[in-house]
Formats: C-alpha cells, structure tokens, sequence
C-alpha cells in the first residue's frame, strides 16, 4: 500500500508496508510479518504477497534487501550472508522486525515469511526473535543449531523441486529433534516457486521441465495452513 524507510545498523533502506482495512480487520493493533523476498528482489509478486498478508489481517513489511547498489553484488552478498547465516542482511530483516514492534498499531507478535532466497531468511530468521516462521523452499542451513532455539515453524516444499530434494524431510527431522512445534509439508505436484507468480515469459516451458513454476492448488493448500498456523501463534 505505500513505502517505508527502515533504520537499519549502517543506513536507512527502502521496503513495501502493507496494512489491513480497518473496515475488513478491525481498527487493530494487528500482529505483523516481515516478509523477505526472493532471489528477485522487491518484485510486484512479493508486493502481492505482502498485500495478500494484509488482506488477511497482518501488518506486513517487506524489506528491500538489495537497495545497497548494483544489483549483481548484492545478490552476491545478500547469497553470502544466507551461507553463512549472518551479516548485513540479517541485520536488515532484524531492522525490519524492530521497524514493526515499534509502531503503535502493531500487537508485538511478529511472524517472518520467505520465498527461495527469502525462504532460508525465514528458517535462519526462526531464532532470531521471531514468533512464528513460515519458509517456503528455502535452502536449509548448513549448521542446523541454528534452529536450536527456533519459533514455530510452517514450512512448505515442492516434491519436483530438483534444488532441494530431501530438505522438507531434513527439516521435519531436525525440527522434530528439538521439539520444535512445527507443520513441515511436501506438495507431489509442485516444484521450486510453486507460490509464486514469477513472469517467466517465453521460459516458462523451460522453467517447468527444470522443476519451477507456480502451481495454484499447492499454493492455495501451503496459504491456508500458513495462516492457519500464523493466527495460533501471532494471535
């Protein structure tokens, strides 16, 4: 609905805010989501996203993780941090995390939601003060005590998604392991970015004999138990 400023530790950076109607969601406070994008960037899908968020009822902010310059070094640098689970970027979703819990129309709840890229963010992000987490496809880290201390976990995964094989059962097994309340969710039918809405244009054959693509039925299965999941513990 508009953008915003957010005050990160080495400079202020831009992000999409999307708020609920009033009329539709009530007069709040509302709980709230970070909502990480993907390899892509600010896309018009991750705006949709975001919006989607609102429309049901959470103040949802989407930092904007390459605004950095040069897009090419920041992907480097945004894959970088992912690997490593640290840096900058993280400092930015935690900016974005704080930029929520201070507004007055915000309850404190804050929930995190990624997509491929954003996805690692989410699951990285799941302790790191977070109180719900909802990853999708997202590359699992390569030190699992990062989920030592994790929130809440609602994780979806596409079985044709050649990138990740075996990672929705690796995650439900670490999850499972330290007692983790958590929804783990392999979809037969779908692949890499079955949620989102990419315009792939003349490669959207190619991109779906590679294992990508939007796939409605799994998308609209993965949103209804994310907001399920994301009203018990944002509530």
């Amino acid at each position: 609905m508009s953008t915003a400023q957010i005050r990160s530790t080495d400079r202020t950076i831009p992000a999409y805010l999307a708020t609920p109607l009033s009329a539709v969601s009530g007069p709040g406070p509302y709980p709230g989501v970070v909502l990480v994008h993907d390899a892509l960037g600010l896309s018009d899908d991750i705006r949709a996203i975001a919006e989607r968020f609102a429309t049901a009822g959470y103040l949802t902010i989407a930092p904007d993780l390459y605004s950095r310059g040069g897009r090419a070094r920041c992907i480097r640098s945004v894959m970088r941090d992912l690997q490593q689970a640290r840096g900058q970027a993280f400092e930015d979703v935690d900016a974005a995390r704080g930029f929520l819990r201070d507004r007055s129309d915000c309850t404190g709840k804050i929930g995190v939601a990624g997509f491929c890229m954003g996805g690692g963010f989410a699951i990285v992000g799941a302790s790191r003060g977070f109180d719900a987490s909802a990853p999708y496809y997202g590359m699992l880290p390569t030190d699992p005590s990062v989920l030592d201390d994790a929130c809440p976990v609602v994780a979806s995964f596409g079985a044709k998604d050649r990138t990740l094989r075996g990672a929705a059962a690796k995650l439900e097994s670490e999850l499972s392991e330290r007692g983790i309340t958590h929804d783990v969710k392999e979809y037969p039918e779908a692949g890499h970015s079955f949620a989102n809405r990419l315009p792939l244009g003349p490669f959207n054959v190619l991109a779906r004999f590679a294992g990508f693509g939007y796939h409605h039925e799994s998308s609209e299965d993965a949103w209804d138990r994310v907001l399920t999941f994301f009203s018990e513990h944002l509530a």
